[in-house]
């Protein structure tokens, strides 16, 4: 190990403790209080939609457990593994799923990167229990251990990689902006034109051909964020190993969820020629002579689609179920731009789309770089610029 540089636990260099066990008292304003699902992300906390509490709860927490300048957040439940810094501290509370992290002999800066390094991530994974919601309980969480440098390197490490943090929050921010343009370029231009009003059953035609000879297809299933591969987004095949009563679903294919269509789970299946989706989905084939494409792909994942599936169905046994009329479904009345203006439509669409995509490439490629400038710098590797040699 480098001259100067030890391998120290959490609890050696900082004080730990968690939020406060009692229930907190709901009002509608005072303090604001922070659950795990308000920690978006490393040194990200989305005050939007929290609870919150009376001023007299605040008060009467403990100091040790209210947050202060410099305190590090760590979530250990459920989403667990991800710190936040605080800095322009103001005043409020969290829930106990989540470590309060204060620095005592280490730079706050410094230690909240090396929580988001991968070794630290793969330490609490190790240490995590249970089954439902992993947990990493306070005393393991002070047992992990971090590769400490001299002050001044931590700084120049922390300063070091503060510099991709703001490439990557600037680009983030990018990208929310020009995904709000998307929507409202979506809204503004998706019916626009000279349109004649069809029937829902005039642009999609219900396919029930089922994968009778059992071939082994791409299982597919659509989220929210649209058609996926069954094994890449779960990790595995869930489809049955007979899927002879799966549906086909061919390139081109309008396909949604029976259960969830309703929260957005619609697209357009472009991820292979042939895949095979459960019989629980719609599938649906497209009328090229009235709708292109590329236009339908733009129509079936926009809010309009979304509120017309809404309106052809009906809450089901539970509020998380709505059950779809399709009779209703069908006879639905759509405006369509002709052809030749769903093209125009489309292209426009696309462009913007396209840069949205670049720019989340360009993104990815600041994470990796980090994580990959994170390895060399905490683990002592790379040397920084105007350190002195000492071996």
């Amino acid at each position: 190990m480098r001259e100067g540089w030890k391998k120290v636990t959490l609890g050696e260099i900082s004080f730990i403790t968690d939020g406060d066990h009692l229930p907190p008292p709901k009002t509608e304003c005072g303090i604001p209080f922070i659950f795990i699902s308000n920690i978006e992300g490393f040194n990200k906390i989305n005050f939007t939609n929290c609870s919150y509490v009376p001023e007299s709860y605040y008060e009467k927490i403990i100091d040790k457990r209210k947050v202060k300048e410099n305190d590090i957040l760590y979530t250990v439940v459920g989403s667990y593994g991800i710190p936040v810094l605080i800095k322009n501290v103001k005043k409020f509370c969290f829930q106990r799923h989540i470590a309060l992290i204060r620095a005592e002999k280490v730079s706050p800066d410094f230690l909240v990167q090396a929580l988001d390094s991968s070794d630290f991530h793969s330490q609490a994974d190790k240490v995590a229990i249970g089954e439902a919601q992993k947990t990493v309980t306070l005393d393991n969480l002070r047992k992990l251990r971090i590769t400490l440098p001299p002050i001044v390197d931590q700084e120049k490490i922390a300063e070091t990689l503060s510099i991709w943090d703001s490439a990557i929050k600037k680009t983030e921010k990018l990208i929310s902006e020009k995904e709000k343009n998307f929507d409202f370029a979506l809204k503004k231009n998706l019916i626009s034109g000279s349109t004649t009003k069809v029937l829902f059953s005039d642009l999609f035609i219900q396919s029930n051909e089922k994968n009778s000879s059992n071939i082994l297809y791409p299982a597919l299933s659509v989220t929210k964020d649209g058609v996926v591969f069954q094994e890449e987004y779960f990790n595995k095949r869930v489809a049955n190993e007979d899927t002879s009563n799966y549906l086909i679903a061919r390139r081109n294919t309008f396909v949604f969820s029976g259960l969830n269509f309703w929260m957005g789970s619609v697209d357009l299946q472009t991820l292979t020629d042939i895949g095979i989706i459960s019989p629980a989905y719609k599938v649906f084939t497209i009328n090229t002579d009235l709708i292109s494409y590329k236009y339908a792909h733009f129509l079936i994942r926009s809010k309009y689609m979304k509120r017309l599936l809404m309106d052809s169905s009906i809450v089901g046994a539970s509020i998380v179920r709505r059950n779809l009329d399709m009779d209703n479904l069908l006879n639905s009345v759509i405006e369509l731009p002709e052809l030749k203006q769903q093209e125009i439509i489309a292209e426009r669409l696309s462009l913007i789309q396209k840069d949205i995509e670049l720019n989340k490439k360009l993104l990815e490629q600041y994470k990796l770089q980090k994580q990959g400038l994170m390895q060399k710098l905490l683990t002592g590797e790379w040397r920084m610029e105007g350190e002195i040699k000492n071996d």
